[in-house]
């Protein structure tokens, strides 16, 4: 990925100041920078990192071949200082060795860019639940006052218009890339969705975050199951975002117990926001009163036909509020996201009751747990669920709604842990009234082998149907359904193409569930 200064460049010597010794480097000028030998253009500094299998350096001639103006180096042990040289000789450009440049990659691309995220209200979201959700429903509920771009694992880009990417986060350079696009298109915000991971190896590690939201690790896998040690490597790459140096606000989940680590390692002008269900509460009532500037709790979580209604009670220095927050999101377990979401709505001085008004007009994450219908028509949730565990929380999140029946359509995709389809099978049979298998990303399995898989998991296989066209499942589960009437469709969630190995077609879930639910509808008239 390469980066392009608008509307000047910069001379070598002025980007890496402060980085490498005075005099290391020529008087050249840098038109971009790219990570990627591939994205090199003329002119463009090629930053060659250690990468998980190979080094940087390995394509340095083609990155010569493309333009590069110059070469910065990480040091590695297949790479010495000496090779350096030779390299450099062989070339006739400027190879410039930096010890640990992976690390340092977030801060040349923010200097070259002119710190894009400073002139951003930058909200880091990080954790191993609920990130996206909260991202979304952030920068939907911030729109109201100012524009809010959104970096997450379903796209990048503003709600409503977020762009798919084939990479899950972007590295170092992309980030600032991207806060720098956002920021070009209008974006007066950005909610940042980075994981532990991320944190880990540095790839925010320049940017500027006002605020840092911890929405849990206790739970999220069996390593973190009840405790959460400090010692973990997610622990400690956790920490990262909480000791960034111009960090505002820290708003934590405070039913998560490693939520006191964090506080213990806060530095002390950071204010606090805290937000829980106030019955599971793992930080301690003096640690709270003591540290906690705004607090935000669930009285009451109340799942509605289409949605959930919380009694809220809001703390903060001004007041304290009781709010209802009516929300059209199906599952007890977005409470906690809506509950962070308004705790950050506090922070920068929202009225509660405002607040709660704003936050009631989002819409889920596209393609998670994602409504449809409802009212005078079968409620139709479209879900990413592609394992055991996130297929049971989607219907037993659905069955707390309490729907007349509930019909599932879901299939099982190809290339992944066969042993995981009995036990999806077995789990939709017992959770569903109505159960249609159809094929999902088959990629290079037979579909036919894969239903087999899942029924072999289905006690009684004679009550469920297989209709191995996609679209034709959803509407045959849509057909069935009626007003009171739930259904689950399951695995794709928001893609957009269908994986059939060799053939790779364009299908939505997201689409046939409207088509077949505008079709109902002209059918119930």
């Amino acid at each position: 990925m390469a980066l392009a200064m608008d509307p000047h460049a910069w001379q070598l010597g002025d980007l890496l100041d402060g980085f490498v010794g005075a005099g290391a480097v020529g008087d050249r000028q840098v038109a971009s920078l790219a990570c990627d030998s591939r994205s090199v253009g003329p002119g463009a500094l090629f930053l060659a990192c250690q990468g998980a299998r190979t080094h940087g350096l390995s394509f340095a001639e083609e990155a010569h071949r493309r333009g590069a103006c110059a070469i910065l180096a990480e040091l590695a042990p297949a790479w010495s200082a000496a090779d350096l040289a030779d390299l450099q000789a062989r070339l006739g450009l400027p190879v410039i060795a930096l010890e640990g440049l992976g690390a340092q990659v977030s801060a040349i691309a923010d200097r070259f860019l002119g710190s894009p995220s400073a002139r951003l209200e930058t909200f880091g979201i990080t954790g191993s639940v609920g990130k996206t959700s909260v991202a979304h429903a952030l920068a939907q509920a911030l729109a109201v006052e100012l524009p809010c771009g959104v970096i997450a694992t379903i796209g990048r880009g503003f709600p409503g218009d977020l762009k798919a990417t084939a990479e899950k986060e972007p590295d170092a350079l992309g980030l600032q890339e991207t806060l720098e696009s956002l920021r070009a298109r209008g974006a007066k915000a950005v909610a940042l969705e980075i994981s532990p991971q991320a944190l880990e190896h540095s790839r925010a590690a320049a940017v500027h975050f006002s605020h840092a939201v911890f929405t849990g690790l206790a739970g999220a896998d069996p390593e973190h199951a009840g405790d959460v040690a400090a010692s973990t490597a997610a622990a400690e790459a956790t920490l990262r975002l909480f000791r960034c140096p111009d960090l505002i606000w820290a708003v934590l989940n405070l039913d998560d117990p490693f939520a006191e680590t964090i506080l213990a390692a806060l530095p002390s002008g950071v204010c606090v926001a805290g937000f829980g269900s106030g019955a599971n509460r793992a930080v301690s009532d003096q640690v709270l009163s003591a540290r906690c500037d705004i607090r935000v709790f669930a009285r009451e979580i109340e799942p509605l036909e289409r949605g959930l209604r919380l009694r809220v009670v809001c703390e903060t220095p001004e007041e304290h509020a009781e709010v209802d927050l009516d929300v059209g999101l199906i599952g007890a377990f977005n409470a906690a996201n809506l509950l962070a979401v308004l705790a950050v709505q506090l922070s920068r001085g929202r009225h509660p009751e405002r607040a709660a008004r704003e936050l009631s007009r989002i819409r889920g994450v596209p393609g998670r747990m994602e409504c449809f219908g409802g009212v005078q028509a079968p409620l139709i949730l479209v879900d990413e669920a592609r394992t055991p565990a996130a297929l049971e929380r989607a219907l037993s999140s659905l069955r707390e709604h309490k729907p007349r029946r509930l019909f599932t359509v879901f299939g099982c995709g190809g290339e992944c842990d066969p042993a995981m389809r009995p036990l999806m099978g077995a789990i939709a049979e017992r959770l569903s009234d109505g159960l249609i298998l159809t094929d999902d990303n088959p990629r290079g399995e037979r579909g036919e082998a894969i239903i087999a898989d899942i029924l072999a998991g289905v006690a009684d296989p004679d009550r469920v149907r297989v209709e191995r066209q996609r679209g034709l499942a959803i509407r045959i589960a849509i057909a069935l359904a009626g007003i009171g009437d739930a259904v689950l469709v399951a695995g794709k969630g928001h893609e957009t193409i269908q994986d059939m190995g060799e053939l790779k077609v364009r299908f939505s879930d997201r689409a046939q569930v409207v088509e077949a639910l505008r079709e109902w509808r002209e059918g119930h008239h």
